[in-house]
Protein backbone atom coordinates (compact mmCIF):
# COMPACT_ATOMS: atom_id res chain seq x y z
CA UNK A 1 0.00 0.00 0.00
CA UNK A 2 1.29 3.44 -0.95
CA UNK A 3 1.84 5.82 1.95
CA UNK A 4 0.19 9.02 0.77
CA UNK A 5 1.45 11.35 3.49
CA UNK A 6 2.51 14.59 1.76
CA UNK A 7 1.97 13.03 -1.70
CA UNK A 8 0.76 15.53 -4.31
CA UNK A 9 -2.48 14.30 -5.88
CA UNK A 10 -4.67 15.90 -8.54
CA UNK A 11 -8.31 14.77 -8.48
CA UNK A 12 -10.15 15.82 -11.64
CA UNK A 13 -13.84 16.07 -10.82
CA UNK A 14 -13.00 16.28 -7.14
CA UNK A 15 -16.20 18.14 -6.21
CA UNK A 16 -18.48 15.46 -7.70
CA UNK A 17 -20.07 12.48 -6.00
CA UNK A 18 -17.17 10.01 -6.08
CA UNK A 19 -14.61 12.81 -6.01
CA UNK A 20 -15.94 14.26 -2.76
CA UNK A 21 -15.77 10.87 -1.04
CA UNK A 22 -12.32 10.20 -2.48
CA UNK A 23 -10.87 13.56 -1.43
CA UNK A 24 -12.03 13.01 2.15
CA UNK A 25 -10.22 9.66 2.19
CA UNK A 26 -7.02 11.04 0.66
CA UNK A 27 -6.90 13.87 3.19
CA UNK A 28 -7.25 11.35 6.03
CA UNK A 29 -4.25 9.53 4.54
CA UNK A 30 -2.20 12.74 4.72
CA UNK A 31 -2.11 13.60 1.01
CA UNK A 32 -1.88 17.11 -0.42
CA UNK A 33 -4.84 17.28 -2.78
CA UNK A 34 -5.71 19.62 -5.62
CA UNK A 35 -9.25 19.43 -7.02
CA UNK A 36 -9.76 20.38 -10.65
CA UNK A 37 -13.43 21.00 -11.40
CA UNK A 38 -15.44 22.63 -14.14
CA UNK A 39 -17.66 24.75 -11.90
CA UNK A 40 -17.50 26.00 -8.34
CA UNK A 41 -20.14 24.50 -6.07
CA UNK A 42 -21.94 26.14 -3.17
CA UNK A 43 -20.74 23.52 -0.71
CA UNK A 44 -17.10 22.45 -0.85
CA UNK A 45 -14.65 20.95 1.61
CA UNK A 46 -12.09 23.09 3.39
CA UNK A 47 -8.76 21.70 4.59
CA UNK A 48 -5.20 23.00 4.93
CA UNK A 49 -4.00 20.35 2.46
CA UNK A 50 -6.75 20.95 -0.10
CA UNK A 51 -6.70 23.42 -3.00
CA UNK A 52 -9.16 24.05 -5.83
CA UNK A 53 -8.81 24.92 -9.49
CA UNK A 54 -12.00 25.79 -11.35
CA UNK A 55 -11.80 25.92 -15.14
CA UNK A 56 -13.02 24.33 -18.36
CA UNK A 57 -10.41 21.64 -18.97
CA UNK A 58 -11.41 21.27 -22.60
CA UNK A 59 -9.70 24.67 -23.11
CA UNK A 60 -5.99 23.83 -23.40
CA UNK A 61 -4.49 27.31 -23.00
CA UNK A 62 -6.68 28.10 -20.01
CA UNK A 63 -5.84 24.79 -18.37
CA UNK A 64 -2.14 25.35 -19.03
CA UNK A 65 -2.28 28.64 -17.10
CA UNK A 66 -4.17 27.17 -14.14
CA UNK A 67 -2.42 23.81 -13.92
CA UNK A 68 1.07 25.12 -13.26
CA UNK A 69 2.52 22.41 -11.00
CA UNK A 70 3.36 18.72 -11.28
CA UNK A 71 1.76 15.84 -9.38
CA UNK A 72 2.74 12.38 -8.26
CA UNK A 73 -0.75 11.00 -8.84
CA UNK A 74 -3.60 12.08 -11.11
CA UNK A 75 -7.10 10.60 -10.76
CA UNK A 76 -9.44 11.55 -13.59
CA UNK A 77 -13.07 11.38 -12.47
CA UNK A 78 -14.02 14.31 -14.70
CA UNK A 79 -16.93 14.69 -17.10
CA UNK A 80 -20.68 14.33 -16.75
CA UNK A 81 -22.76 11.27 -17.61
CA UNK A 82 -24.74 12.25 -20.70
CA UNK A 83 -26.37 9.80 -23.11
CA UNK A 84 -27.34 12.43 -25.68
CA UNK A 85 -27.23 11.45 -29.34
CA UNK A 86 -24.27 12.69 -31.39
CA UNK A 87 -26.31 15.04 -33.62
CA UNK A 88 -27.99 16.61 -30.58
CA UNK A 89 -25.04 17.50 -28.34
CA UNK A 90 -22.81 14.47 -28.68
CA UNK A 91 -19.84 16.51 -29.90
CA UNK A 92 -19.68 18.46 -26.63
CA UNK A 93 -20.00 15.19 -24.68
CA UNK A 94 -17.02 13.75 -26.56
CA UNK A 95 -15.01 16.91 -26.00
CA UNK A 96 -15.73 16.92 -22.27
CA UNK A 97 -14.24 13.44 -21.94
CA UNK A 98 -11.77 12.77 -24.75
CA UNK A 99 -10.46 16.27 -25.47
CA UNK A 100 -10.06 16.97 -21.76
CA UNK A 101 -8.09 13.73 -21.38
CA UNK A 102 -5.69 14.76 -24.16
CA UNK A 103 -5.26 18.18 -22.56
CA UNK A 104 -4.54 16.72 -19.13
CA UNK A 105 -1.96 14.18 -20.21
CA UNK A 106 -0.24 16.79 -22.36
CA UNK A 107 0.24 18.99 -19.30
CA UNK A 108 0.95 16.57 -16.46
CA UNK A 109 3.47 14.22 -18.08
CA UNK A 110 6.64 14.43 -16.00
CA UNK A 111 9.20 12.30 -14.22
CA UNK A 112 7.35 13.01 -10.97
CA UNK A 113 4.16 11.28 -12.17
CA UNK A 114 3.81 7.84 -10.58
CA UNK A 115 0.29 6.93 -11.68
CA UNK A 116 -2.49 8.32 -13.84
CA UNK A 117 -5.78 6.67 -12.93
CA UNK A 118 -8.51 6.98 -15.52
CA UNK A 119 -12.16 6.22 -14.75
CA UNK A 120 -14.17 4.62 -17.53
CA UNK A 121 -17.72 3.31 -17.61
CA UNK A 122 -19.60 0.04 -17.94
CA UNK A 123 -21.42 1.64 -20.90
CA UNK A 124 -18.33 0.97 -23.00
CA UNK A 125 -19.47 -2.67 -23.18
CA UNK A 126 -22.75 -1.75 -24.88
CA UNK A 127 -24.86 -4.80 -25.68
CA UNK A 128 -22.29 -7.42 -24.66
CA UNK A 129 -23.55 -10.45 -22.74
CA UNK A 130 -23.04 -10.28 -18.98
CA UNK A 131 -21.11 -10.88 -16.85
CA UNK A 132 -18.83 -8.75 -19.02
CA UNK A 133 -15.08 -9.27 -18.88
CA UNK A 134 -12.33 -6.82 -19.70
CA UNK A 135 -11.26 -9.06 -22.58
CA UNK A 136 -14.59 -8.53 -24.40
CA UNK A 137 -14.65 -6.31 -27.47
CA UNK A 138 -16.25 -3.04 -26.44
CA UNK A 139 -19.47 -1.93 -28.13
CA UNK A 140 -20.22 1.74 -27.31
CA UNK A 141 -23.65 2.92 -28.44
CA UNK A 142 -23.57 6.51 -27.14
CA UNK A 143 -21.23 9.45 -27.61
CA UNK A 144 -20.49 9.27 -23.87
CA UNK A 145 -19.42 5.62 -24.02
CA UNK A 146 -17.43 6.23 -27.21
CA UNK A 147 -15.52 9.12 -25.61
CA UNK A 148 -14.72 7.07 -22.52
CA UNK A 149 -13.47 4.17 -24.65
CA UNK A 150 -11.43 6.46 -26.91
CA UNK A 151 -9.75 7.94 -23.83
CA UNK A 152 -8.85 4.52 -22.47
CA UNK A 153 -7.53 3.34 -25.84
CA UNK A 154 -5.31 6.43 -26.08
CA UNK A 155 -3.95 5.94 -22.56
CA UNK A 156 -3.27 2.21 -22.95
CA UNK A 157 -1.50 2.93 -26.25
CA UNK A 158 0.70 5.49 -24.46
CA UNK A 159 1.49 2.97 -21.76
CA UNK A 160 2.66 0.46 -24.37
CA UNK A 161 4.61 2.90 -26.50
CA UNK A 162 5.86 5.58 -24.07
CA UNK A 163 5.58 3.92 -20.64
CA UNK A 164 2.86 6.30 -19.54
CA UNK A 165 1.94 5.04 -16.03
CA UNK A 166 -1.80 4.53 -16.44
CA UNK A 167 -4.42 2.25 -14.91
CA UNK A 168 -8.05 2.39 -16.05
CA UNK A 169 -11.06 1.38 -13.97
CA UNK A 170 -14.49 0.77 -15.46
CA UNK A 171 -17.12 1.56 -12.85
CA UNK A 172 -20.54 -0.02 -12.90
CA UNK A 173 -23.30 1.63 -10.81
CA UNK A 174 -21.75 3.40 -7.83
CA UNK A 175 -24.01 4.73 -5.09
CA UNK A 176 -23.73 6.39 -1.69
CA UNK A 177 -23.68 9.80 0.07
CA UNK A 178 -23.27 12.96 -2.05
CA UNK A 179 -24.64 11.42 -5.25
CA UNK A 180 -26.68 13.76 -7.46
CA UNK A 181 -30.44 13.59 -7.04
CA UNK A 182 -31.01 12.69 -10.69
CA UNK A 183 -29.49 9.22 -10.30
CA UNK A 184 -31.65 6.14 -9.64
CA UNK A 185 -31.02 5.44 -5.95
CA UNK A 186 -31.23 9.07 -4.75
CA UNK A 187 -34.40 9.56 -6.83
CA UNK A 188 -36.05 6.54 -5.25
CA UNK A 189 -34.93 7.52 -1.74
CA UNK A 190 -36.35 11.03 -2.18
CA UNK A 191 -39.62 9.68 -3.53
CA UNK A 192 -39.99 7.23 -0.66
CA UNK A 193 -39.08 9.69 2.11
CA UNK A 194 -41.63 12.17 0.76
CA UNK A 195 -44.27 9.41 0.49
CA UNK A 196 -44.68 10.24 -3.19
CA UNK A 197 -46.05 8.31 -6.09
CA UNK A 198 -43.10 8.36 -8.49
CA UNK A 199 -42.63 6.82 -11.94
CA UNK A 200 -39.96 4.21 -12.67
CA UNK A 201 -39.25 1.78 -15.48
CA UNK A 202 -40.50 -1.78 -15.60
CA UNK A 203 -37.47 -2.61 -13.47
CA UNK A 204 -36.41 -5.84 -15.14
CA UNK A 205 -32.90 -4.55 -15.89
CA UNK A 206 -30.15 -6.46 -14.09
CA UNK A 207 -27.54 -4.07 -12.76
CA UNK A 208 -24.57 -4.05 -10.40
CA UNK A 209 -24.66 -1.53 -7.53
CA UNK A 210 -21.40 -0.96 -5.65
CA UNK A 211 -21.13 1.20 -2.52
CA UNK A 212 -18.86 4.22 -2.87
CA UNK A 213 -16.51 3.26 0.00
CA UNK A 214 -15.63 0.02 -1.79
CA UNK A 215 -15.00 1.95 -5.01
CA UNK A 216 -12.71 4.36 -3.14
CA UNK A 217 -10.73 1.39 -1.79
CA UNK A 218 -10.31 0.11 -5.35
CA UNK A 219 -9.00 3.51 -6.43
CA UNK A 220 -6.47 3.63 -3.58
CA UNK A 221 -5.22 0.14 -4.39
CA UNK A 222 -4.97 1.00 -8.09
CA UNK A 223 -2.52 3.77 -7.28
CA UNK A 224 -0.17 1.41 -5.49
CA UNK A 225 -0.16 -1.92 -7.34
CA UNK A 226 2.64 -2.20 -9.90
CA UNK A 227 0.91 -5.01 -11.78
CA UNK A 228 -2.09 -2.70 -12.34
CA UNK A 229 -0.03 -0.57 -14.77
CA UNK A 230 -1.43 -0.73 -18.28
CA UNK A 231 -4.51 -2.64 -17.10
CA UNK A 232 -8.25 -2.05 -17.53
CA UNK A 233 -10.26 -3.35 -14.56
CA UNK A 234 -13.97 -3.74 -13.90
CA UNK A 235 -15.14 -2.40 -10.54
CA UNK A 236 -18.52 -3.50 -9.18
CA UNK A 237 -20.10 -5.52 -6.40
CA UNK A 238 -20.13 -8.74 -8.41
CA UNK A 239 -23.72 -9.34 -7.26
CA UNK A 240 -26.26 -8.08 -9.82
CA UNK A 241 -29.86 -7.39 -8.84
CA UNK A 242 -32.88 -6.14 -10.77
CA UNK A 243 -33.77 -2.47 -10.68
CA UNK A 244 -37.19 -3.47 -9.39
CA UNK A 245 -35.58 -5.35 -6.50
CA UNK A 246 -33.51 -2.38 -5.41
CA UNK A 247 -36.47 0.03 -5.66
CA UNK A 248 -38.62 -2.27 -3.53
CA UNK A 249 -35.71 -2.74 -1.10
CA UNK A 250 -35.39 1.00 -0.56
CA UNK A 251 -39.13 1.35 -0.09
CA UNK A 252 -39.10 -1.47 2.46
CA UNK A 253 -36.23 0.04 4.48
CA UNK A 254 -37.85 3.49 4.56
CA UNK A 255 -41.36 2.02 4.96
CA UNK A 256 -42.78 4.72 2.70
CA UNK A 257 -43.13 5.54 -0.97
CA UNK A 258 -45.19 4.25 -3.87
CA UNK A 259 -43.11 3.49 -6.97
CA UNK A 260 -45.15 3.31 -10.17
CA UNK A 261 -43.53 0.64 -12.32
CA UNK A 262 -43.59 0.58 -16.11
CA UNK A 263 -44.09 4.35 -16.39
CA UNK A 264 -40.64 5.21 -17.85
CA UNK A 265 -39.51 3.58 -21.13
CA UNK A 266 -36.13 1.94 -21.57
CA UNK A 267 -33.46 3.84 -23.51
CA UNK A 268 -33.09 2.73 -27.11
CA UNK A 269 -30.71 -0.27 -27.30
CA UNK A 270 -30.47 -0.35 -23.50
CA UNK A 271 -28.72 -3.52 -22.33
CA UNK A 272 -31.16 -5.17 -19.91
CA UNK A 273 -28.45 -7.35 -18.39
CA UNK A 274 -25.30 -5.36 -17.69
CA UNK A 275 -23.06 -6.46 -14.86
CA UNK A 276 -19.35 -7.32 -14.53
CA UNK A 277 -16.98 -10.08 -13.77
CA UNK A 278 -14.71 -8.61 -11.10
CA UNK A 279 -12.28 -11.53 -10.96
CA UNK A 280 -9.50 -9.57 -12.68
CA UNK A 281 -9.71 -6.69 -10.17
CA UNK A 282 -9.66 -9.22 -7.35
CA UNK A 283 -6.53 -10.87 -8.78
CA UNK A 284 -4.62 -7.71 -9.79
CA UNK A 285 -5.54 -5.47 -6.87
CA UNK A 286 -6.30 -7.98 -4.14
CA UNK A 287 -9.60 -6.11 -3.85
CA UNK A 288 -13.13 -7.17 -3.10
CA UNK A 289 -16.19 -5.15 -2.03
CA UNK A 290 -16.96 -5.34 1.69
CA UNK A 291 -20.31 -3.52 1.93
CA UNK A 292 -23.39 -5.60 1.20
CA UNK A 293 -26.38 -4.01 -0.51
CA UNK A 294 -28.53 -3.55 2.58
CA UNK A 295 -25.68 -1.98 4.58
CA UNK A 296 -24.90 0.41 1.75
CA UNK A 297 -28.53 1.38 1.25
CA UNK A 298 -29.06 2.06 4.96
CA UNK A 299 -25.98 4.32 5.05
CA UNK A 300 -27.13 6.12 1.91
CA UNK A 301 -30.71 6.55 3.14
CA UNK A 302 -29.48 7.92 6.48
CA UNK A 303 -27.38 10.50 4.63
CA UNK A 304 -30.28 11.72 2.48
CA UNK A 305 -32.58 11.92 5.50
CA UNK A 306 -30.28 14.63 6.87
CA UNK A 307 -30.53 16.83 3.76
CA UNK A 308 -34.16 16.41 2.69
Amino acid sequence: MVKFKNSSILVVGGTGFIGTNLVKKLLKLGAKVTCLSLKKKKKILFHKNLKYIFCDYTKFNLLKKRLNKSFEYVINLGGYIDHSKFFFRGRSVIDSHFLSTMNLISLIKSKKLKRYLHIGTCDEYGENTSPVKESYKEDPITSYAFAKLASINLLIMLNKTENFPVTALRFFLVYGPHQKKDRLIPQVIHGCIRKKFFPVSKGIQLRDFCYVDDVINAIILSLSKKNALGQVLNIGSGKPVSVKFIINKISKIIKKGRPQFNKIPFRKNENLKLFPSISKASKVLGWKPKTNLEQGLVKTINYYKTII
